[in-house]
């Protein structure tokens, strides 16, 4: 099959076509005939050399998928041969064949194209897993995304304003900004002109907000705090501005505030199983009925990766970047 290795570390240009045997299948997995895949930030991390595949894993970059099943452990699992769907993957999903577990799979959602169902596994788990189950975003209660253009910020902002929440995002321009409002965000604010911990502080009357979706860490965390409501929540998933920040601890205490965060490629299969199974029940029917609708920003042809990574390096795109196979 043709694929997509990372040759050694470096810039985007280290991405080089290859062939490779097809993936064999495991235990509880299926073989999927790629269609699609999704380019996702971790991908970029990988290729740097910064963010290693778990023990077990392909060494090909790509967590998202879409296709037909073409083989696979089947027995006991709600698929079948010829079944299309999308799939969250371990790696490999630059690739015309990916393995991924059985349980990672869902169906494509009714109206939607190959491509289209291939930008969702990767941000709607992890939207899901930090927003809802870790920080615990509940009926009547806020929520600020941080990067809302992004794959990840375009989701949260949809599904948390498809659910009913006031939601605020983050954006680096006042274009982008208008777009996050387009998406559902009572209001974008331009990170390089406003402050954001002030106008979300403003438009919850001083209460501040209560839940924080945070992909850039370092120094956001302190202001973040400082506009987070009394028994609010930070969810960090990414640190594109730093690994280290500090706190006031004090506040923290006084005002019982949670900073949690996660990554989600290492997480058991099971784990994963369980947020399939939420994604299934209460976000297709969402994505179905056109209350969510996905966002891709380009589509490159496989033997391009270097130039879809090489865009979302630039940070000027709006939603999902995707390869079609």
């Amino acid at each position: 099959m043709r694929a997509i290795e990372i040759s050694q570390p470096g810039p985007a240009d280290v991405l080089r076509l290859c062939e490779r045997p097809i993936p064999e299948f495991k235990a509880g997995e299926v073989l999927i005939k790629v269609r699609a895949a999704g380019i996702n930030r971790p991908d970029v991390f990988q290729r740097l050399g910064s963010y290693a595949p778990p023990p077990g894993a392909s060494d090909l970059p790509g967590l998202e998928v879409a296709g037909e099943i073409v083989d696979g452990d089947l027995a006991g699992s709600r698929f079948s041969k010829g079944d299309l769907v999308c799939a969250l993957a371990q790696g490999g999903g630059y690739a015309e064949y990916c393995t991924a577990p059985a349980d990672q799979c869902l169906p494509i959602p009714k109206g939607l194209s190959m491509l289209e169902a291939a930008s969702l596994p990767e941000t709607f788990f992890t939207v899901w897993s930090n927003v809802f189950d870790r920080a615990h975003l509940m009926q009547g209660e806020t929520l600020l995304v941080q990067g809302g253009t992004s794959g990840i910020g375009v989701t949260a902002i949809q599904l948390a304003a498809a659910m009913g929440h006031r939601v605020f995002a983050t954006a680096g321009s006042d274009e982008k900004a208008r777009i996050c409002e387009q998406l559902g965000a009572e209001r974008g604010i331009n990170y390089k002109t406003e402050d954001f911990a002030a106008i979300a502080k403003e438009l919850t009357g001083g209460k501040g907000v209560d839940v924080i979706l945070d992909m850039v860490g370092g120094d956001y965390l302190p202001r973040e705090i400082n506009c987070l409501a009394d028994d609010g929540r930070i969810a960090v998933i990414a640190l594109l501005g730093g690994a280290k920040a500090t706190l006031d601890l004090g506040q923290v205490l006084r005002r019982r505030l949670t900073v949690t965060g996660s990554t989600l490629r290492p997480r058991p299969v099971a784990f994963k199983a369980r947020i399939a199974a939420q994604l299934r029940a209460r976000v297709w029917p969402l994505l179905e009925s056109g209350a969510i609708k996905p966002v891709i920003h380009q589509v490159f042809p496989l033997e391009q990766a270097a130039a879809a990574h090489a865009l979302m390096e630039s940070s000027t795109h709006v939603g999902k970047i995707m390869l079609e196979i």
